[in-house]
C-alpha cells in the first residue's frame, strides 16, 4: 500500500512543488491540505482545489479554522492589546500556528504516515510546524523538501513545467501574506535597512480623504459592535473594521525584531483592524480598570505575545495566562471613540458604565469630594517619610 502524506498547502510555488514531487516520485498519496485562518478568499480556495488534483493529489481539503483562530488566540490578543515590541500585532505567527494545529489533526484523522510543508531552513515557520507536529502527531514523520533539499525557485518551476503543471510563479519584488489579523509584506526595500516601503508597495491603497468617528463597543473585552451594528460573529467584526480602517491606509508600519533562530528579522505590515481593535481595547481599559489590573496584565501579556511569536503556544502557561486575560475583562465594557483620517487616527473618548473616571470621590484637578484638606496634607506628609529620613540622615547627598 502506498504511505499517506499530508502536504499544508497554500497553492504557492514551494507546496505546488512538495505536492508534485511526492506523488511522481516518491509514490505517495497525497492529501493536499489548505488549513484557512481567513487569508483565502473562495476564488483562492477553488484554485487551490482545481491546482491540488492537476499536480497529482488523491485528495483536496480546507480546513477552516479561523473561528479557531480567533477564540483560542485573537481574542486574548486583544485582551492582552499585544503587540510585539510594541509594534506588530503578531499576525502571521499567530495564523503558522493554527494552520499546524489544523493539519497535525487531519494527519492523525486519516492515519498518515507523513506530514510535508514548505519552510525553508531560514525562517521561523519551520519550527512553527516542526515543534506542532513533534508534540500533536509524534508518530508521524516531517518531510521539508524545499528545505533539506536547498531548493531554488528556478529548479521548482522548471520541474513543475517539465511535468505539465504551468502557473505564473513569477518572483514578485513584493511578498505577502495576507491574513485575518494583519498583512505581512517582505522583499524589495525591506531588505535594506534605510529604506522605507514605498505606496505602490501596500495592497490597500489610501482612499478616503477628510475624516470620520469610529465607534467600537466591547462587551467583556470582546468586539460586540461596530458604529452600532452589533455583531455576534466576531470574525465579521473584525472584518469589518478592516474595511473601514483600510479605505484610509490606517494600520502600516515595520517591524525589526528578534527570531527564534537567532537572526534578526524586518518585516512590513498593513494591519488596519489589529491597530484599530487594540488601541481603542486598551483606551478603554485605561478607564475601567484598576492600575494594578492594568499592569499586571500587562506583564503576563508581553509574554503571551512573546511565546506564541517563538512556537510555544502549546506551552502549559499559556492556558493559565489566558484565564488571567479572561477574567481580568469583566468590567471592559463601553464604546471607545475613534476619530480615522488618512495614514492616523486618534482616540477621542469613552462611553461606559464601568468608567472609572466618573466618581463621586472628586474631579481631578478640579475639587476633591472623598476627603479634606487636611486629610490630603496628613496623606502628603506620611508619604513623604521615607524620602525624610533617608535625607535626614544623608545631609551632604547633592541632588
Amino acid at each position: 500500500m502506498k504511505k499517506k502524506v499530508v502536504v499544508a498547502f497554500s497553492g504557492g510555488l514551494d507546496t505546488s512543488f512538495t505536492v508534485m514531487y511526492l506523488a511522481k516520485e516518491k509514490g505517495y498519496e497525497v492529501y493536499a491540505a489548505c488549513a484557512n485562518t481567513g487569508g483565502f478568499s473562495e476564488e483562492q480556495l477553488k484554485q487551490n482545489e482545481e491546482n491540488a488534483y492537476k499536480l497529482g493529489a488523491t485528495k483536496y481539503v480546507t480546513i477552516d479554522v479561523t473561528k479557531e483562530y480567533y477564540e483560542k488566540s485573537l481574542k486574548y490578543m486583544i485582551f492582552g492589546n499585544v503587540l510585539r515590541n510594541g509594534t506588530y500585532p503578531i499576525s502571521v505567527s499567530s495564523e503558522r500556528i493554527f494552520q499546524a494545529l489544523a493539519i497535525a489533526r487531519y494527519a492523525n484523522e486519516i492515519g498518515a504516515d507523513a506530514i510535508a510543508h514548505g519552510s525553508t531552513g531560514a525562517g521561523n515557520d519551520q519550527i512553527r510546524f516542526d515543534m506542532t507536529f513533534l508534540v500533536l502527531a509524534p508518530n508521524v514523520e516531517i518531510i521539508t523538501l524545499t528545505r533539506d533539499m536547498a531548493l531554488s525557485r528556478d529548479y521548482e518551476i522548471n520541474y513543475l513545467k517539465e511535468h505539465g503543471f504551468e502557473a505564473d510563479f513569477t518572483k514578485l519584488k513584493y511578498s505577502y501574506n495576507v491574513g485575518l489579523w494583519g498583512t505581512s509584506i517582505c522583499g524589495g526595500e525591506i531588505l535594506d535597512s534605510a529604506q522605507g516601503l514605498p505606496e505602490s508597495a501596500y495592497l490597500k491603497q489610501v482612499e478616503k480623504t477628510g475624516s470620520e468617528e469610529l465607534r467600537l463597543e466591547f462587551k467583556n473585552g470582546e468586539i460586540h459592535a461596530v458604529n452600532g451594528e452589533v455583531f455576534e460573529d466576531k470574525v465579521a467584526a473584525i472584518q469589518k473594521i478592516e474595511e473601514i480602517g483600510a479605505a484610509y491606509g490606517i494600520g502600516r508600519d515595520m517591524h525589526v525584531g528578534d527570531t527564534i533562530i537567532g537572526i534578526k528579522g524586518r518585516v512590513g505590515f498593513e494591519a488596519a483592524a489589529p491597530m484599530l481593535i487594540i488601541a481603542a481595547h486598551r483606551f478603554l481599559e485605561k478607564y475601567t480598570l484598576s492600575k494594578w489590573q492594568q499592569y499586571w496584565k500587562d506583564q503576563v501579556a508581553n509574554w503571551y505575545g512573546m511565546f506564541l511569536h517563538e512556537s510555544q503556544y502549546l506551552e502549559p502557561v499559556m492556558r493559565d495566562i489566558e484565564a488571567m486575560l479572561q477574567e481580568s475583562q469583566r468590567n471592559v465594557n463601553g464604546t471607545a471613540i475613534l476619530e480615522l483620517r488618512p495614514l492616523s487616527f486618534s482616540t477621542v473618548g469613552v462611553d461606559s458604565k464601568d468608567d472609572l473616571v466618573k466618581t463621586k470621590f472628586g474631579e481631578y484637578g478640579e475639587m476633591q469630594k472623598g476627603w479634606t484638606a487636611e486629610d490630603a496634607k496628613g496623606f502628603i506628609k506620611v508619604l513623604s517619610t521615607p524620602l525624610r529620613v533617608y535625607y535626614t540622615n544623608h545631609k551632604d547627598e547633592e541632588i
